[in-house]
């Protein structure tokens, strides 16, 4: 297999725009999608119109912890 066919991001002009953009659409529904659960799971829990207790601090740290692992990750694939 030739570097070329393993390439995620195609080489050539506008690579850059295609990856920020391509990478922007698949945060925005990632987060689309992760705002949906949030709210249906707080809704089979609580009392319509009740909504859920805030997170802890250490939970949204645990949570800023895995989000900078998977950005540290995709940033080490730039360097390949």
């Amino acid at each position: 297999m030739t570097n070329d066919e393993r390439t995620i991001v195609p080489a050539g002009e506008g690579w850059r725009s295609r990856t920020m953009l391509m990478g922007g659409l698949i945060g925005a529904v990632l987060g689309l999608l992760s705002a949906y659960l949030y709210v249906r799971s707080a809704e089979e829990a609580h009392d319509p119109g009740e909504a859920p207790e805030a997170p802890e601090t250490r939970d949204a740290v645990k949570l800023g912890v895995a989000l900078l692992a998977i950005v540290r990750t995709i940033a080490e694939w730039g360097k390949r």
